[in-house]
């Protein structure tokens, strides 16, 4: 079991400690709902433009399932079509795919629907933008607290030009070579194996909220002794939680344990 016991004590931190951003560090379920409910209405051109009071939270629910940003709309048609939670939790793969063939839609098509909204919006009003944005509580203070005595990192799909604004409005400033965001146009796992060329690989700690892409990590070779952390606070599901506990790789781990020291994660060697 690799779930790390609250308040177990251990000198261990990490050299490197590597983030991702959106469902680790920032919860950006309000722009993501906001984004993919605009891509709705030019897709599908509902008469009434306005999102049915229950559509977010139920979204929000679901979120877990989105592996791209083609899906998120396809999720918001789905919802709109009574296709029960459950049912989109155990076979979202297939539904989505359904609904891009009844529709004679593509998934190039939706994204590039998608990122033209998104870019529109940044352009246009990107104060509006960053504000439906929020950082999970405590997050900020460890993340500070981190970068006094740790090499942190940010690797997510988010532009790294955002993750920087983002966290200089909390008073936290990182170096290019602090962040890598969707721009390097690499895997996580590739720009994990460059750290570990600097660094070592039993000096990195990888925290992610996307189960798939810390199974992807294990699997790559040189990446065995990166210790992995699966945030239990994102986008993740309540299956995807108990995997991670099962496993003898993957540290499941909490925000109140994350916002505590990371000597005191519990991670022994």
């Amino acid at each position: 079991m690799a779930a790390i016991p609250e308040g177990t004590m251990s000198a261990n931190s990490p050299i490197v400690l590597a983030l991702d951003f959106d469902g680790v560090v920032c919860d950006g379920l309000r722009e993501y709902f906001q984004t993919a409910w605009r891509a709705y209405c030019q897709i599908w051109k509902p008469d009434d433009e306005t999102p049915s009071e229950e559509l977010a939270p139920q979204f929000y629910r679901l979120r877990p399932v989105v592996e791209s940003g083609w899906e998120m709309p396809i999720l918001i048609r789905s919802l709109v079509l009574g296709t029960p939670e459950d049912e989109i939790l155990q076979n979202w793969a297939a539904i989505a795919a359904q609904f891009i063939t009844d529709d004679e839609l593509s998934a190039a098509n939706v994204s590039a629907i998608v990122d033209e909204i998104r870019d529109q919006w940044i352009a246009t009003d990107l104060e509006s933008w960053l504000a439906e944005h929020r950082f999970y509580p405590g997050v900020v203070d460890r993340l500070r607290e981190e970068l006094a005595s740790t090499q942190c990192v940010i690797i997510s799909t988010k532009e790294g030009r955002f993750i920087k604004q983002l966290l200089q409005q909390q008073g936290i400033v990182l170096s290019d070579r602090q962040v890598y965001g969707k721009e390097v146009k690499r895997p996580k796992y590739q720009i994990l194996k460059e750290l570990t060329l600097e660094y070592g690989t039993t000096s990195i700690w990888f925290i992610e909220d996307r189960l798939k892409t810390l199974e992807t990590v294990k699997k790559q070779a040189g990446l065995e002794n990166v210790t992995l952390f699966l945030a239990d606070w994102g986008y993740n599901t309540i299956a995807d939680r108990q995997l991670a506990s099962e496993d003898d790789r993957i540290h499941r781990l909490s925000l109140e344990q994350f916002t505590q020291d990371s000597a005191n994660w519990g991670v022994e060697k």
